[in-house]
This record gives structure tokens, sequence and C-alpha cells, in this order.
């Protein structure tokens, strides 16, 4: 997932993910470089974040938790 630390949708997210047992690593697209482009070719050039990336190589901004199990369970 990528965030950052002032994100409150990002926060959310991942207290839901957590509570869930739902696993994820963090990308702060602030501190890592290259990522705040990455994220914003993934949004038609906008930094929104959170982006997820699914194992399958999709991807989702501003994902519902229960957009997020569906996707991490198909």
């Amino acid at each position: 997932m990528f965030s950052t630390t002032w994100c409150g949708y990002c926060r959310r997210l991942k207290s839901q993910l957590s509570a869930q047992g739902i696993g994820f690593t963090e990308i702060n697209i602030e501190e890592v470089e290259g990522t705040a482009e990455l994220v914003a070719s993934l949004n038609g050039g906008n930094q929104t974040v959170p982006t997820v990336i699914f194992p399958d190589g999709s991807t989702a901004t501003n994902p519902s938790l229960a957009e997020v199990q569906a996707r991490v369970a198909a």
C-alpha cells in the first residue's frame, strides 16, 4: 500500500487491514524515491493515496476494506 503519514484514509485502511489480519507492506511516497511518480502514473497524474497494488498486479485507489478483502480472496 502506498501512503503518506498525514493521510487519514491511509490510517483508516491500515487499521482495518490490521484488525482483519490482512498483511500489507506500506510504502510512504514522500520517503521512497520514485514512488510518488509511480502512484501518479496509476492515478491519472494524481498522487492519490492510499493506492494498493494487489498480488495479481491490479491496483485500487482508496479502496474499502470490503474491496480489499474480495480482491485478496480472488
